[in-house]
């Protein structure tokens, strides 16, 4: 396990009410190759944090590349309606491309 997860876990172990904690272990386990935890990672995030966007993107993308495709749109469509809530144009940009190229 890597020092960066170990420190995360622990963050999120004590509590954490930080998103961006829970967002950097989905993109630390991401980045480990260890997929499937990343994607219940960003399930976790996002039913627990459903106003952060990056969550949604984030989760949209690695399910479409484990050729998830209906997770992938499970993630996007509401991720598009936080963002539009937050006034994340970027966000809910990203967020539109990658739901039309999911097809």
């Amino acid at each position: 396990m890597s020092q960066r997860l170990s420190m995360l876990e622990a963050m999120i172990a004590k509590g954490s009410m930080d998103p961006f904690a829970h967002y950097a272990r989905a993109m630390e386990l991401r980045g480990l190759a260890r997929r499937e935890e990343a994607l219940a990672a960003f399930t976790e995030l996002t039913a627990r944090f459903p106003a952060y966007p990056p969550a949604y993107l984030m989760g949209g993308q690695l399910a479409a590349e484990l050729g998830r495709t209906e997770v992938a749109r499970a993630f996007l469509e509401p991720g598009i309606a936080a963002a539009q809530a937050a006034g994340d144009e970027h966000a809910e940009s990203e967020m539109r491309s990658a739901l039309g190229s999911l097809g």
